[in-house]
């Protein structure tokens, strides 16, 4: 059986695997984004407070992350415990979702023996990291 057709057999092994992780990271995702919004609304810790949030929007990105005292960046996740923080933690655990199911992809092909597919994974993996560092 050549390597598309085994790992891409009828019975979808695979795909289900990065499915479940994906599913599972998506709801934690959008769970930490809802419950931060929620918090921030109700005006629970937030770094900014949404009374200046109209005026700080229409500046450029440079002003908001000066009036915030932020540096570009990932300079966020250390006030993450601030709820306005906690909805772009949200936002960034949804952007990295695919990371988790390429990496549990990439066990099921190991397990596979499909080495082809594993080294994709580990390529799209690490292009991932790479630019949500900033580096690419």
């Amino acid at each position: 059986m050549d390597l598309r057709a085994k790992a891409f057999s009828e019975d979808g092994a695979v795909q289900r695997h990065y499915a479940r992780w994906l599913r599972r990271g998506t709801r934690v995702g959008v769970a930490v984004l809802v419950c931060g919004f929620a918090a921030y609304l109700l005006g629970v810790a937030p770094h900014v407070p949404i009374e200046q949030l109209p005026a700080i929007w229409e500046r450029p990105a440079s002003e908001y992350l000066r009036h915030a005292a932020l540096r570009p960046g990932w300079s966020w996740a250390a006030l993450a415990h601030r709820t306005d923080m906690l909805v772009v933690a949200g936002v960034a655990l949804l952007a990295s979702c695919s990371i988790v199911s390429l990496a549990a992809a990439f066990y099921a092909f190991r397990e596979n023996r499909e080495r082809a597919f594993a080294i994709i994974c580990v390529v799209q993996i690490l292009v991932l990291v790479l630019a949500a560092s900033g580096v690419l």
